[in-house]
């Protein structure tokens, strides 16, 4: 089962021209800098826009195909929407605007009490929307959407308009909507951070058109690509836990082919989590290193390095068994370890730096 997005559009002053297939259900994060066309795709989906040709296929049901004459009005797709600001009623209590997206549907298969479970929000419902505080109207209004019983729910940067505390708030009931209910979700966002938490696949935006697009993991680890160039870049590598040392207080994790050593964390053995370990703090090395307090040697292999414009750093990708990591380094470092493709190598890596996310 896939999602598939094909369109070309001529705005006054830009052209659109995309297309990618990813798997179904799973997140789909649309990722890319303000006006490359991220909320265009969203547009279309949801058939609020009418691309001059597109295809849009959802598992087996055909949205959209202006080569075939297929237009579906937006009331017939099923599509949830999750916008920047929550859009709710705001003379309806939180009950009373969950009910009118199931209304709406007619009924299907997401439970009013499951979402409401879901999403955390039973403390809420005889509420009203400006009592809320920007996570709690956000929670609410994806649960009006998901009781909608969409076959695609679409997120155009759900998180935007809220504070660092507000997002950490709702960041836990994302990642348990991803894991709960199998949904194709289109997500866009400007956050490196979301793409680590909640991406299974990854499509880069870049002035209209689809730049890279695949699994998360192997997206976020291209040397060549422009994500991979920023100052937050780093690796993801999704993870399950593989055993606890309590003596030594350390967790270790198995993925991407290796194990990684962590701060001791309280998960069961074979829970899955996923790691993100910035660029920055991957530090290169030729020989193993004596005396050194970091627990992770990681054996790999260059894979690609890619210059910074300025000539000054690069970035390192390193190909695991099983995976990929980033490292950024000076431009002296590439010369002086001879870092080519295919040069085999030490990634040293703090487990401190090691930021885990949990599924």
């Amino acid at each position: 089962m896939t999602l598939a997005i094909a369109l070309r559009h001529q705005f006054p002053t830009t052209a659109v021209d995309m297309a990618f297939e990813v798997p179904s259900p799973g997140v789909t994060v649309l990722f890319g800098p303000s006006g490359s066309g991220k909320s265009t795709v969203i547009n279309a989906a949801a058939g609020l826009l009418r691309p001059d040709r597109c295809r849009i296929a959802v598992d087996d049901q055909v949205l959209a195909d202006t080569d075939a004459g297929i237009w579906l009005p937006p009331e017939k797709r099923h599509v949830g929407l999750v916008f920047q600001d929550s859009r709710l009623f705001p003379h309806m209590s939180v009950e009373t605007n969950l009910r009118f997206g199931l209304r709406r549907s007619g009924g299907g298969p997401i439970p009013f009490d499951s979402v409401i479970d879901l999403l955390g929000i039973g403390a809420l419902l005889r509420r009203r929307p400006h009592t809320l505080s920007g996570g709690e109207r956000q929670r609410v209004a994806i649960g009006r959407a998901l009781l909608a019983q969409p076959r695609l729910l679409l997120m155009d940067e759900p998180l935007a308009s809220l504070d660092a505390a507000r997002k950490a708030e709702i960041m836990p009931f994302l990642t348990r909507l991803k894991t709960s209910l199998k949904l194709p979700i289109l997500y866009v966002t400007h956050s490196l951070e979301e793409v680590a938490h909640l991406a299974d696949s990854l499509v880069l935006i870049e002035a209209g058109r689809v730049a890279a697009h695949g699994p998360a993991p192997n997206v976020a680890a291209r040397a060549d690509l422009l994500l991979g160039q920023r100052d937050d870049a780093g690796g993801i590598v999704p993870c399950t836990v593989e055993s606890h040392d309590s003596q030594r207080l350390l967790t270790s994790l198995h993925g991407g082919g290796t194990s990684f050593l962590v701060p001791l964390m309280d998960a069961p053995l074979g829970a899955p989590c996923r790691i993100r370990i910035p660029a920055r703090e991957v530090i290169l090395a030729s020989l193993p290193p004596q005396g050194i307090s970091l627990h992770n040697i990681i054996t790999c292999r260059v894979r690609q390095t890619a210059p910074d414009p300025a000539g000054q750093t690069a970035m390192v990708e390193l190909a695991l068994p099983d995976g990929a990591l980033l490292s950024r380094v000076t431009a002296d470092a590439v010369g002086r370890l001879a870092l080519r493709p295919g040069t085999p190598v030490l990634a040293l890596i703090k487990s401190t730096s090691i930021e885990i996310l949990r599924e």
